[in-house]
């Protein structure tokens, strides 16, 4: 067991990655871990979305667990009671339906992914998905399950020192941080001196980062020498104490055509390919740090040094998202 499992850092708030969008096919019904809580996601066959909590209110079946979808309702498995996308029990075999309702989450998607919000007591939504997300759908996914919390996921970018340490890199503000409520974006330039093929394809790269609370970290790289953006996401979700899920996914679009001329039929095999070569490289790196989230400690009060200094900033930024804004 991770030795900071005990710790009392509660869960996050905020928006939190729970399925690619094409996992969850029109009438599918998925269960997904949020929080130390099943949620209980499906798609109606028009196509949209929904998160419930997971149980039947007549006598408390999984509705993840055989439950179906007919048209737009999430029909539970027990006793095939109908309830409607708001929620309500609009049918059920051989009698009139209770007065009974299903507990929704929000649930947003955007980008080729499924977002449900995590508030405390069952707050509302604070705050929305960035515009910064764009269109890019990602092409290329990863997933793992790790003995950490999500704040430790998302302070690995501003913990530079650890990239020279740990994977032979290194990071450079090029223009200060922003923060504007729950998001804090970033502008560095990354070096990779211990890969010299890879520092040479990415010299004099700006890359932008965006934090969305604690669930998502979106890096865009551009690579103007070949005409190519890619994003990168990183989606720390809480699954339990002291556990998460992480997602790690990328996409690439063309940005100078004059590089890809031809059919897009064309460009669609090459940046899938290319998509998929940054991710499996993003995983390298994120392989190096696991061993030790896996077993590191959560350390409330660090004895930071010189060049630590955006750690302590970070922190302060992420008391938000805790109930009553404060961290151990």
């Amino acid at each position: 067991m991770n030795p900071a499992a005990d710790t009392a850092l509660p869960y996050p708030s905020g928006w939190f990655c729970l399925a690619p969008s094409h996992e969850l096919a029109p009438g599918a019904v998925l269960t997904r871990a949020l929080a130390g809580e099943d949620v209980v996601l499906y798609r109606t066959v028009p196509g949209t979305a929904h998160a419930v909590r997971p149980h039947c209110p007549h006598l408390g079946a999984h509705l993840g667990i055989g439950g179906t979808v007919e048209g737009q309702n999430l029909l539970c498995p027990f006793h095939r009671f109908a309830f409607a996308p708001d929620g309500t029990c609009v049918s059920v075999p051989g009698s009139l339906p209770p007065r009974a309702r299903l507990a929704h989450l929000p649930v947003r998607e955007r980008n080729g992914m499924l977002f449900v919000w995590y508030g405390h007591e069952g707050a509302r939504p604070g705050w929305e998905l960035p515009d910064e997300l764009g269109t890019a759908v990602p092409t290329s996914w990863w997933t793992r399950d790790v003995a950490t919390h999500p704040q430790e996921v998302i302070e690995n970018i501003v913990d530079y020192r650890h990239l020279a340490a740990l994977h032979g890199a290194s990071a450079r503000e090029v223009a200060p941080p922003e923060i504007q409520g729950p998001f804090l974006r970033l502008h560095l330039s990354f070096g990779v001196e211990r890969h010299p093929r890879a520092e040479r394809l990415f010299a004099g790269t700006r890359q932008e980062v965006l934090l969305g609370g604690l669930g998502i970290l979106l890096t865009r790289l551009p690579l103007p020498r070949f005409g190519l953006l890619f994003h990168l996401w990183s989606l720390p979700t809480p699954i339990g104490p002291w556990e998460s899920r992480l997602r790690c996914a990328a996409s690439c679009t063309v940005t100078d055509r004059r590089r890809f001329p031809g059919p897009g039929i064309l460009r669609t095999p090459l940046t899938g390919i290319a998509a998929h070569a940054v991710r499996r490289a993003a995983v390298e790196l994120l392989e190096q740090d696991i061993p030790i989230w896996n077993h590191k400690r959560y350390e409330p009060h660090p004895r930071l040094t010189r060049g630590d200094e955006m750690i302590s900033r970070f922190r302060r930024w992420a008391r938000q998202f805790y109930p009553d804004g404060g961290l151990p």
